[in-house]
């Protein structure tokens, strides 16, 4: 488990390149881009950035592409912004863990609603074990 001191720190990088993202890069560029995560090493020399980016997939790519053209101007601005010893070098990854939760979220409710409705339904060829019966088994 991460320090406190490196939760906070990938809090507030995670906050803060968003801010920057937002202010630098119009939407209709590179698409609506979230910072989802920070992973900070623990020496704060590097981190990685994950992102995911709402739009067609020519924006998506577009998006990424621009992220990581800019990354040393987006390191200098968080670097002003965020008081650290050292400013970590940021690699950008498109995190696609909102995607593929949506996909197991789809594929439970078509199970779901693949399955008949057993909660309401009783089995009369099948009795209940009391005592009497355990008795006679014996």
């Amino acid at each position: 488990m991460p320090s406190l001191r490196l939760q906070r720190v990938r809090e507030l990088l995670k906050r803060e390149i968003g801010e920057v993202i937002r202010r630098e890069f119009p939407v209709n560029e590179a698409g609506l881009v979230t910072v989802n995560d920070v992973d900070v090493a623990g020496d704060l020399h590097s981190a990685i950035v994950f992102i995911s980016i709402l739009g067609n997939p020519d924006q998506q790519k577009r998006g990424l592409n621009l992220l990581q053209e800019h990354r040393k101007r987006i390191q200098g601005l968080v670097g002003r912004a965020v008081v650290l010893k050292y400013t970590p070098t940021l690699k950008f990854l498109i995190d696609d863990s909102v995607v593929r939760g949506n996909r197991v979220l789809q594929i439970i409710e078509e199970l779901e609603r693949a399955e008949p409705d057993t909660s309401g339904v009783s089995h009369s060829n099948t009795e209940p074990i009391t005592d009497e019966t355990q008795s006679e088994d014996r």
